[in-house]
């Protein structure tokens, strides 16, 4: 299980794999990023008016996948932007089936506490895929 750390990492197809040879017979391999129309620009927030209202999420350059330099929580950090089809098909050839694929929404309770959070019904801030070790599978096919 990986929260919010594998956009981090630059070679997602070797550490797929390493997982996949790690896990036994029926492993799971759970994991979250931020979300790939989130990382898609190396400026992470939204567009605003000259009063300060949020007005739409601007999506660039999402099919250029690689190294986006940007702020989180006041320090300079390193992410690697993947779109949604790599994450899922290098899962996929690492020899997992994928289970689910979510995109993170806010709880009724987190609107009702903290409004702003109501802007994330606009765009999707994570994605989580859940996978499962194929060896199983195959092996009582038969």
């Amino acid at each position: 299980m990986s929260s919010l750390a594998l956009h981090y990492v630059k070679d997602f197809e070797r550490l797929c794999q390493k997982v996949y040879d790690c896990l036994t017979p029926r492993g799971q391999f759970v994991f979250s990023v931020e979300h790939p129309m989130f990382t898609c620009r190396e400026e992470q927030d939204w567009y605003v008016d000259d009063q300060g209202n949020r007005r739409h999420w601007p999506v660039d350059h999402y099919q250029d996948e690689g190294i986006r330099e940007t702020t989180f929580l006041t320090e300079q950090v390193v992410k690697y932007h993947r779109t949604l089809m790599t994450y899922i098909n290098t899962v996929i050839l690492s020899g997992f089936t994928v289970c689910a694929v979510k995109e993170s929404l806010p709880t009724e309770e987190m609107v009702n506490k903290y409004p702003e959070m109501n802007d994330e019904y606009r765009r999707p801030m994570f994605l989580m895929i859940s996978a499962e070790n194929e060896r199983f599978l195959i092996a009582n096919h038969y």
